[in-house]
């Protein structure tokens, strides 16, 4: 287990996980590993966004003035690697996934189901719908375009 971790290119997505103690942690899958972090998937985005200069309010609040008041918007979590993440639920939701746009390489629809196809060949089936899915990966590829330098 991991006391903390910096969210860099290889992050592929990360989502809660409750430790036989019930302390909410942080499963994190990145290109060729998975492991879990002794933070939860919020604390883990608080750190990264803090070490810039930044705070998650902040950073929230740029990516809705940028894309409209949207819905569990995407975030800029690194400005120098280009890294935007965006959530499925709630951030505050315990079953929130978080994931990088960059790694998913395809998408399709599977019982109305979605399927994720990855950088490193993995796939993974989620309960999304194909078309919600896919729009959060948009948002998530305009915040990235909108906010380079």
């Amino acid at each position: 287990m991991e006391s903390r971790y910096t969210i860099n290119k290889q992050f592929m997505e990360m989502t809660g996980y409750y430790d036989r103690n019930g302390k909410l942690c942080t499963l994190v899958t990145e290109t060729g590993m998975t492991f879990i972090v002794d933070k939860s998937p919020l604390e883990i985005i608080r750190d990264n966004i803090v070490c810039i200069g930044y705070d998650l309010k902040g950073a929230t609040k740029t990516a809705r003035s940028l894309l409209g008041n949207i819905y569990n918007c995407p975030i800029l979590v690194n400005p120098i690697d280009r890294i935007v993440i965006f959530p499925t639920l709630s951030p505050k939701h315990s079953e929130c996934v978080w994931y990088n746009p960059i790694h998913i390489k395809r998408t399709r629809s599977l019982n109305r189901q979605t399927i994720i196809l990855y950088s490193n060949g993995r796939t993974k089936l989620i309960r999304n719908k194909l078309a919600a899915f896919n729009c959060k990966i948009k948002q998530a590829e305009q915040l990235e375009d909108m906010t380079k330098l």
